[in-house]
């Protein structure tokens, strides 16, 4: 005799292998040496490809120093060359030295000037003693660890033709079929749905004002805004709350990227922000459709959301790739940046 589960025990079992699978997740990621390898420098400054574009404050290089290099002023540079003082009159009998183009200085003033406490120790170039300031040197960048680099090359490449042979032209036929409007209303849509992520990630980060405001506009456009197709709480009530994902959170208490990793399908991560988007995933609404962790349902409805925004940003990504000189590393440099700022300055 065959023993056959009953139908609630058999939802109990689903539910538990589905509930079971972030956990796991979390046990490998604090237990697993290679996921804290450090990056190969020290840190200083997920997207997508539909996403590639710079942190809304850029990192600026440090200004040169025009203070304490002799009579630097606040202009030009040029301006270090100190400016020939009016010689006096000279006594009856003495012979003027001899001027050159800098002045009347001679080798005596010369060897007896002291230097500068900003130039000492620096070679002079043609814009005279100019040093950074404080004596500092510019910071070094941040370099993410790339242990499998071979693995996240294979992966990018597959990304890449993913989007110029299926990607681009879907989205491409996507957006001719449907006006700006209508996909406006599935992007509300969707933002609205990810609301939970938000709320909950500005609660543990310490933002409980952006976790409420969070909640009112979710409330607010799932009622009056028709189940989250217009977003009446900014457009009405002006109400703007603040993005935060379960990667944002970790690098807010100290925890490092690991090291780099490109998903399938996803794009440009990290072993931290890769565990951030399966915790993220838990927190979604339509999550939880299917009977799966990763559904049919769950997964059509995030490949819609994606075909959906990149039909905003076709062109995007080619004029990246035009513009780097090694795509790779660029689109890898550009997500330590963009991530960096989120942490940092969100």
């Amino acid at each position: 005799m065959v023993y056959h589960p009953s139908a609630p025990q058999a939802g109990r079992r689903a539910s538990l292998k589905r509930s079971a699978f972030p956990f796991l997740m979390l046990l490998l990621f604090f237990c697993c040496p290679l996921v804290h390898a450090g990056s190969e420098v020290s840190e200083t400054g997920p997207i997508t490809v539909r996403d590639l574009k710079a942190p809304e404050s850029t990192f600026s290089e440090p200004a040169l120093s025009a203070q304490g290099v002799g009579n630097t002023t606040s202009g030009n540079p040029r301006m270090a060359q100190s400016k020939p003082q009016e010689p006096a009159a000279p006594a009856a009998g003495i012979t003027p030295p001899s001027s050159d183009e800098y002045g009347d200085v001679t080798a005596k003033d010369v060897g007896e000037r002291a230097p500068s406490s900003a130039s000492a120790g620096a070679s002079s170039d043609e814009y005279g003693d100019v040093a950074t300031e404080d004596g500092a040197s510019a910071e070094p960048r941040e370099v993410i660890a790339d242990p499998i680099k071979p693995f996240n090359i294979a992966m990018y490449h597959f990304n890449d033709k993913l989007y110029f042979w299926a990607w681009k032209p879907v989205a491409t036929g996507y957006k001719y079929v449907l006006p700006r409007e209508i996909r406006g209303l599935f992007s509300s849509f969707y933002a609205n749905l990810k609301a939970p992520i938000r709320i909950v990630n500005n609660l543990l980060q310490g933002e409980p004002g952006y976790a409420g405001k969070e909640l009112a506009s979710f409330l607010i456009n799932s009622t009056i805004g028709v189940g989250g197709l217009r977003n009446c709480a900014e457009e009405c009530f002006g109400l703007r709350g603040r993005y935060a994902d379960f990667g944002q959170t970790l690098g807010k208490y100290g925890v490092g990227f690991g090291f780099y990793l490109v998903l399938p399908f996803v794009g440009p991560s990290s072993v931290r922000d890769g565990f951030g988007f399966l915790v993220d995933w838990t927190m979604r609404p339509q999550t939880y459709i299917g009977d799966e962790f990763f559904s049919y349902e769950s997964v059509g409805l995030y490949t819609h959301e994606q075909i959906n925004s990149t039909s905003f940003h076709l062109g995007e990504y080619e004029a990246f790739k035009k513009a780097s000189v090694d795509p790779y590393v660029s689109m890898r440099d550009i997500f330590i940046q963009y991530r960096k700022n989120l942490i940092e300055n969100r």
